[in-house]
C-alpha cells in the first residue's frame, strides 16, 4: 500500500493544538472496509466533516488501529489518521493528501488507555483517554 507512519513533533503540536476545539460532526456514510487488516474489528467511531475516523482492536495482538475515511473518493485533500496510548506517548499518524483514507495507524496498547482523532481538511475530530482495557 502507498501508506506511511509518520512521526513528527510538528504533528503532535498541531494535533494537540487542535484538539481543544474539536466539535462534533454530522453523521457521515463513511465505512471502515477492513482498513487495519484481518482480526481488526471497529470499537470506536467519531465524525468528521467529510467522512469518520475508525478506532479498531486486535485481541490477538493487543494493537489499536486508526483509520481516517472520506465519504466519497474523490481528487486527493489533505488528510490525518492519528493515535497514540494515552500514558504520554507520542503520536503516530499518517498526515498526507489522499484520495479515500488516511492510516493504518497502529500502536500496542493493550490493557491501556488510547488517544485517537483524525481530519479531513483540517476539520480534526479527537477522543482523549478512551477504550480503556
Amino acid at each position: 500500500m502507498h501508506r506511511t507512519l509518520m512521526r513528527g513533533a510538528a504533528a503532535g503540536l498541531a494535533l494537540a493544538a487542535t484538539a481543544a476545539v474539536a466539535a462534533p460532526a454530522p453523521a457521515s456514510a463513511a465505512s471502515y472496509g477492513g482498513r487495519c487488516g484481518s482480526g481488526y474489528g471497529v470499537v470506536n467511531q467519531a465524525a468528521v466533516p467529510g467522512g469518520t475516523v475508525f478506532l479498531t482492536y486486535n485481541d490477538a495482538n493487543g494493537q489499536n488501529c486508526v483509520v481516517t475515511v472520506r465519504d466519497r473518493t474523490g481528487s486527493a485533500i489533505s488528510m490525518d489518521a492519528a493515535l497514540k496510548t494515552s500514558d504520554g506517548t507520542s503520536w503516530q499518524t499518517d498526515a498526507g493528501q489522499w484520495q479515500t483514507y488516511a492510516g493504518p495507524v497502529y500502536v500496542s496498547a493493550a490493557g491501556q488507555c488510547v488517544d485517537w482523532g483524525g481530519a479531513i481538511q483540517n476539520e480534526w475530530v479527537v477522543r482523549t483517554g478512551t477504550n480503556c482495557s
